[in-house]
């Protein structure tokens, strides 16, 4: 550790200095609950607030069919590891009026549900800060979540601090995290176009040719919902491995099982967030 990146043009402080920036940020505050997800930024948030105010923190993650069963099973066993406490509230975001027609302010509606829940339970609990794990690049995406974190005065302590992915990912490394290499996982709806109606039978069908992917061994996999059309996103070094026989027929088989009637193929390979491309927002 230690080398400084650039931020906005200007040089960072060294990654240790950003760390223990984190660790001030979270020292003063009373209580807090944390909008945990189990994944890296929200994994490495929770360890750093607990290790440094105990059991003054909170872990706090909702669960619906939008979140995968591996997810769920990870922020289970994360916040146990760490030694958090951990509430786990059921929130069905395709109840969310508006959410299943799949607006592109979509995870405006979902991080609303969200955050409305934490600060209900932050309410009742008497929890002085909710924060999540937003870190430094996802300022640089289309985020309409942050609007609904703004609107709740959710506080982002990774931004807080300068904190990009890539250091959150060495922090966690250094800490011992078993998360600090894990693919990024964002809710399955994000698999389906904007526009496109967001199912449990899609929903369903998602995973389930997820799951064929991982288990085929691509560590990083997308399957696009496209209706009746299946787009697979792997690694672009991947992408040859999964045209070839006899993976390519496996995988067509499996798919079609799902309920696809075409499977395809992105030749790009993996891209977060290759659903906001060439998306006009005002």
């Amino acid at each position: 550790m230690g080398n400084a990146c650039e931020i906005n043009g200007r040089a960072a402080p060294p990654i240790e200095e950003r760390l223990e920036r984190l660790r001030g940020i979270f020292r003063p505050m009373r209580s807090v609950l944390v909008a945990f997800s189990g994944g890296v930024d929200s994994t490495f948030v929770l360890k750093v607030a607990h290790d440094t105010i105990g059991d003054r923190v909170i872990a706090l993650t909702t669960t619906s069919p939008t979140m995968p069963d591996d997810d769920r099973r990870t922020a289970l066993e994360m916040a146990a590891a760490i030694g958090a406490r951990h509430l786990v509230i059921e929130s069905n975001e395709l109840e969310i009026p508006g959410y299943a027609a799949n607006p592109i302010d979509r995870c405006y509606l979902c991080k609303g549900n969200l955050f409305t829940v934490c600060a209900a339970k932050a309410g009742e609990l008497g929890i002085d800060e909710i924060v999540d794990g937003l870190n430094l690049d996802d300022l640089r995406d289309y985020r309409p979540g942050i609007r609904a974190a703004t609107e709740r005065r959710v506080r982002h302590p990774l931004v807080e601090a300068e904190l990009t992915k890539a250091d959150v990912r060495e922090l966690s490394r250094a800490l011992g995290l078993p998360t600090w290499d894990r693919p990024a996982s964002p809710c399955l709806s994000s698999r389906f176009p904007y526009g496109s109606r967001i199912t449990p039978e899609g929903l369903r069908q998602v995973e389930e040719g997820e799951r064929v992917l991982h288990r085929m061994g691509f560590r990083v996999a997308r399957v696009r919902h496209h209706g009746e059309i299946a787009r697979l996103e792997v690694e672009s070094g991947e992408v040859q491995r999964l045209l070839s026989e006899p993976v390519r027929a496996e995988v067509d088989r499996e798919l079609k099982r799902l309920g696809f009637r075409f499977v395809t193929v992105d030749l790009k390979g993996f891209r977060s967030g290759s659903l906001n491309e060439g998306l006009k927002v005002a």
